[in-house]
């Protein structure tokens, strides 16, 4: 099957899904946002599935990447907890860039203690060829939306990945909060305070996928325990 046609496959997938919930007829309530959102966030990942199928590698390898990209030089748990996977899961991905020459690790300046991970010229160049692709599949998703559409959309999904990363005020008494990481806004990294499972499972959007402006390159800061910094989800 052609890239073509598997991307075609998985249109009619998701549209067939989309008919059957329409289908449900008057009377019957809508499906709960957290279902609409696990949609899309499933269909996603079945076109960066066929996008990447071609070299090889999985849509957590690229946005490990992207992250990288970023956000030189971070810890591989650093990396692992933006990069939507549990610490042993990056250490593997680590072995299989590194290998195919992706990425690399060195001691880091500021502390020769740290071992970092970076790009090489290899990962640059896998994310320059793709950028132009991922950002027509974004432009795909959001085709039939006004600017002020895709605004309010981009401000509605802030708001609830604040509420769920326990930014202060998000969140009620009693819940948990995000752990300390950094997260982009406006190009700037700031720090969240106390810990959850949430946290440092969700980007700042402007990592994910390498849609993001590279004019600005934000690094962590070099005070507290060691500078943790966001990512992205699929």
């Amino acid at each position: 099957m052609t890239a073509a046609s598997a991307d075609g496959a998985s249109t009619a997938r998701i549209t067939a899904m989309s008919a059957g919930l329409a289908a449900d007829g008057p009377g019957r309530p809508e499906p709960m946002l957290l279902y609409l959102v696990k949609q899309v966030e499933l269909a996603i990942r079945s076109h960066l599935d066929d996008l990447l199928r071609p070299i090889g590698l999985t849509p957590l390898q690229y946005t490990a990447l992207t992250v990288l990209e970023r956000h030189p030089d971070l810890s591989s748990a650093q990396l692992a907890r933006n990069s939507f996977v549990t610490a042993q899961s990056m250490a593997d991905m680590i072995t299989a860039l590194e290998e195919r020459g992706l990425i690399e690790r060195h001691r880091d300046k500021a502390d020769r203690r740290r071992l970092v991970v970076a790009l090489t010229g290899a990962g640059q160049g896998v994310l320059d060829r793709y950028r132009d692709r991922v950002n027509t599949l974004e432009e795909h998703m959001l085709a039939g939306l006004t600017k002020a559409q895709v605004s309010s959309l981009r401000r509605s999904l802030h708001a609830c990945h604040a509420n769920l990363s326990g930014r202060p005020g998000s969140l009620s008494r009693g819940q948990p909060r995000a752990s300390q990481d950094f997260s982009c806004r406006q190009n700037k990294l700031t720090r969240g305070g106390g810990r959850g499972r949430v946290a440092g499972r969700f980007g700042c959007g402007s990592c994910c996928y390498g849609s993001a402006d590279r004019t600005q390159t934000p690094r962590p800061s070099q005070t507290g325990e060691s500078g943790r910094v966001p990512l992205g989800s699929v």
